[in-house]
Formats: C-alpha cells, structure tokens, sequence
C-alpha cells in the first residue's frame, strides 16, 4: 500500500512540474462555491442543486463535490465530471451540511478545497395530537426554530378560524391546548405561516 502511495504521490509531483497550474485553479475554485451560485434552488426537504461557473482552464477535466455534516470533515465525494451542478439528495432535515468543491486535471491532480458553504435543510412543520381524559386537545407544532405558525381549526373544511399563534422554540416543537375541543363533535386543525 505504501508503494503504491509513493508511486501516486511521485506522479502526482511530475504532473505538477508540467503546464498545468495548480494555482489558476485555486482561484477559480476560491470563488466557485458562492452562497448565491450554489444553492439554485431547493427540490425539496432532503435535496439541494449546486451550480457553479465552467472553470477557463484548459486543464481542467471535472469537478469533484464533497460534503459533511462538519465543517472541513467532508464524508461523501460526488464526481460531477464535466457537469457545473448537481442534485444532493438524501439529506435530513434540520441537518447542517457544508460543501466544498475541487477541480480535477485529466491526469487526477485535485486542486485544493474551494471556499466552504454551508445549507440548513428546511423542517417541514407538522402537527401532532394528543387528547387528554378531559377532552382538551394538545397540538405539539414542530418546525424550524424561531418560525411562528396560526393554529387554524375547522369543522367543515371551508372555514378556518385563527385560535392561537405559536413560536417554536429551541427545541424545535412548541405545545398549544386547544381548551375549547370538547364543545365540537369535530375539528381539524392545520398550521398557517
């Protein structure tokens, strides 16, 4: 294993004696993971696209993306070849990944780690009922810290009333009672940002 490595590592340097300038690159890929060019848009919870400018230089033969839940500790490894974007998906929401990108000469010679972005995937809220032996309602809101939703019940589907407004607070979910359940045969609920 260890020859092997010399071996790579040896090749590695005789590729970088040649015209291919490491250097062009680092300046390409300092600027190629900006906020505004990589998050294109969001597919859905779970996903992100990634899109960057085509590098001008010649050498370059692809793009490799890397991505983690740290900052700097990337553990996955996309190989985007020739492509300028790319669809992550499987990502859970509420998780923080961080991104970096390199570009590749046709001889596998990486240049280093572009400038890193980070994407918080979206908490999509939800509800969830508990009813208690007196009849109240419990609505437990959940979604993405600091977000403020209407508790909206209704009887027939047509008409929704506003009878609450709830934060949610560091723990991701906030309680709201419903003391008024009791009085209805019925009543769905739904959340309004």
């Amino acid at each position: 294993m260890s020859i092997f490595h010399e071996r790579r590592a040896q090749r590695a340097n005789d590729v970088l004696r040649r015209p291919f300038k490491i250097t062009g690159l680092t300046k390409f890929l300092g600027g190629l993971l900006i906020l505004t060019a990589l998050i294109t848009s969001v597919q859905a919870a779970g996903s992100v696209t990634l899109a960057w400018n085509r590098s001008s230089d010649t050498n370059v033969a692809g793009y490799k993306i890397y991505d983690g839940v740290a900052s700097r500790t990337y553990t996955n490894i996309i190989n985007a070849g020739n492509a300028t974007n790319v669809t992550i998906s499987g990502l859970f929401p509420g998780t923080t990944c961080y991104f970096a990108a390199t570009a590749y000469s046709s001889f596998g010679v990486e240049s280093p780690f572009s400038s890193e972005v980070s994407y918080t995937v979206p908490i999509l809220p939800g509800v969830q009922l508990r009813v208690t032996p007196t009849r109240q309602f419990i609505l437990t809101v959940t979604g993405p810290v600091g977000h403020t939703y209407d508790i909206q019940p209704t009887q027939d589907f047509k008409t929704w009333t506003v009878i609450g407004t709830v934060t949610v607070g560091a723990s991701g979910s906030f309680d709201f009672t419903d003391t008024n359940a009791a009085s209805f045969s019925r009543r769905f609920y739904r959340t309004r940002e």
